[in-house]
Order: structure tokens, then sequence, then C-alpha cells
């Protein structure tokens, strides 16, 4: 069975908050996704016991080699998408919106054959 997309949302929310050098929290998350601290909670609890993430004695979160895996490969779909749609005119806000959407659509497949796209022409 396949992880959900708002579980890939957090994952690659929590690998986002850690690029900064500092620990995450459940409450980073809540404000940096403008959700409910208790909605936060029942996902940090089931990305917990699903083995993506772990939480130690002080509240501060970690992604195991799973959750890193997909988090990793969420934020790449997402940067390279986003950074596609404004080379083509998109706006920066409309991209970042949209990307997030189509980064967890698109089969692995795709993905490649649009990456191996974009790369041939703007990177």
């Amino acid at each position: 069975m396949g992880i959900h997309e708002s579980a890939e949302n957090y994952l690659e929310t929590i690998l986002v908050l850690s690029h900064n050098s500092n620990p995450v929290r459940s409450v980073d998350v809540a404000n940096e996704l403008e959700f409910s601290k208790p909605s936060v909670s029942v996902a940090m609890k089931n990305l917990r016991s699903n083995g993506y993430i772990l939480i130690d004695e002080n509240g501060y979160i970690t992604l195991t080699e799973s959750g890193r895996r997909i988090a990793e490969s969420m934020y790449e779909r997402h940067t390279l998408i986003s950074d596609w749609l404004i080379y083509l005119g998109v706006d920066q806000k409309t991209s970042l919106y949209d990307a997030c959407k189509m980064e967890h659509a698109m089969s692995e497949e795709s993905f490649l054959a649009i990456k191996k796209h974009i790369n041939s022409i703007i990177r």
C-alpha cells in the first residue's frame, strides 16, 4: 500500500524545516503548514507508528531512512516541477501551488521522463 499525499506533505515539511539546522517539533510543522496542533499531533503519531519518523523525549522529530527517502523524493519533485513552471512563465505563487499537487499525482516513470527532458533543456 502506498503512502497518502498528506503523509508525503508532512514528511517533506519535516525535511525542509530540518534544513535550517534547528530541531523540528510538531509545533513547527503545525506553524509551517498552518494546521492545528492536534491535527499535526495525530499525523505525527501515525507517521511514527508507520516507521517514517522518530520522536525523542524532547519532542524533536527526525526522519527514519524510509521517511527521508519519501521526503527527499517529494522535495525533488516539488523543486524540479516548480522551477520548470517558473521557467515556462508561470508566476511563483501558482507554480509552487501547482507543483505541490503535481508532485503527488504523477507516476515515477512520468516524473523521470519529465526530469530528463527538463535537465536537457534548462539545467
